[in-house]
């Protein structure tokens, strides 16, 4: 298994989460709660939930998750490879996602306002 070595963003990520939990502990340790049953090993292993993850903070553009879930996946044991494929797969989803909007939404939206002008 390759070493996973801490990011100074996600560093800074879990002081600001001390410093919340220090005023709210409740809310964080639910939080922490809810989020460790999610990434328990189950039906998934603990490695591929990473490697999910790691997809959602690329499409939503979450620097610091991004970080965290590469970390967090290599030590559940992915190898980089892994890592991108998961980081390509992250991208098709994107571009589909642009795709998809443009072969609905766009269109839609041009029918809209081109109708009765044709």
């Amino acid at each position: 298994m390759e070493q996973a070595h801490s990011d100074p963003k996600v560093d800074s990520y879990k002081i600001g989460v001390g410093r919340i939990q220090e005023l709210m502990p409740t809310m964080v340790e639910a939080y922490h709660n809810f989020t460790g049953i999610c990434f328990d090993p189950g039906a998934l292993e603990a490695k591929h939930k990473q490697l999910i993850a790691l997809g959602i903070s690329l499409f939503a553009n979450n620097e610091v998750c991004t970080y965290y879930h590469v970390q967090e996946a290599i030590a559940s044991g992915a190898s980089q490879q892994e890592v991108m494929e998961a980081m390509a797969v992250a991208s098709a989803v994107g571009s589909g996602h642009t795709l998809s909007q443009g072969a609905t939404r766009v269109q839609q939206a041009l029918e809209t306002l081109t109708a009765g002008t044709q």
